[in-house]
């Protein structure tokens, strides 16, 4: 991490790369329950987890941050867009339950490598009328974000780009458009976050998941390289002159790739270009 990320209050950046996502009323923990892939009914109030939405099929259309600040007022925090889209498609879902979704755009997202003051794990720390505190890493690389109304407005592309990669560091995929539809929460490796439940009631694609779980079907996971050049998502990673896998989410030089959980240790290339594996950091299960 650059060294010049001070550990101080100064240190916080807004992450430009984010939207927020509200699911309020007395219906809103059951509704999440019913659609989210994370065990939302489980969770205690004040504290937040990895969730995801995902087709019918089980394939992942948006991995979020499910924040429980009661069972009426649930926040999500959304990393790659089109947060708005996926507010009118759940709309179609909510029926008769007294739930209203909406984007909370009066609402900003900060963030600092250091470790959070108060804020450990999945508790939160503070509250919406100052600021709310996450824990999003770990003893090896600290990091901590807040939801304030208040958050500083100059953008630093270069910050938000460090913290991509960072997010990579961790396991966590980062789905654009052409990626999402395209994999099941295994193949992303959502387990390493607790991110999809195999116990609670029906979600959509939750047969699929449970099936995968139970059966041990997954042969395939998500790995970190470290690439020689930037390359796009979609890629195909090559072993030997043949496609052992695809790139699924990019940050500079790094990639998150879906690669057979077992091969052989040749050397990998993407788009030509010599690529290494790197070891996911741990610690960011919720």
């Amino acid at each position: 991490m650059p060294d010049n990320l001070s550990p101080d209050i100064d240190a916080y950046r807004p992450l430009a790369d984010r939207q927020l996502l509200a699911i309020s009323g007395p219906d809103a923990a059951v509704f999440a329950q019913a659609q989210f892939s994370s065990d939302v009914l489980a969770l205690a109030d004040g504290h937040w987890q990895w969730s995801a939405w995902l087709t019918a099929k089980g394939r992942t259309i948006a991995v979020f941050q499910l924040i429980r600040i009661t069972s009426d007022d649930l926040l999500l925090i959304f990393a790659d867009g089109d947060a708005d889209e996926i507010a009118s498609q759940l709309q179609r879902f909510v029926f008769r339950r007294k739930v209203k979704i909406g984007l909370r755009d009066d609402l900003q997202l900060q963030a600092a490598f250091t470790a959070p003051k108060t804020a450990s794990g999945a508790v939160l720390a503070g509250s919406l009328a100052g600021f709310l505190e996450l824990d999003v890493g770990s003893g090896d690389l600290p990091r901590t974000m807040r939801i304030a109304a208040d958050a500083p407005s100059q953008v630093d592309a270069g910050f938000t780009a460090t913290w991509r990669q960072a997010d990579l560091r961790f396991g966590i995929p980062r789905l654009d458009a052409s990626q999402r539809e395209q994999w099941t929460p295994q193949q992303l490796g959502l387990d390493r976050l607790n991110g999809y439940s195999v116990k609670k009631g029906c979600y959509p694609g939750q047969e699929i998941v449970a099936r995968t779980h139970f059966l041990g079907k997954a042969k395939r996971a998500l790995q970190l390289l470290q690439l020689a050049a930037g390359a796009a998502p979609g890629v195909a990673v090559e072993q030997n002159g043949s496609t052992l896998g695809t790139v699924a989410c990019v940050a500079g030089e790094l990639a998150l790739a879906v690669l057979p959980l077992e091969a052989s240790d040749a050397p990998l290339s993407v788009a030509g270009q010599p690529a290494q594996r790197l070891p996911l950091l741990e610690g960011l299960a919720r």
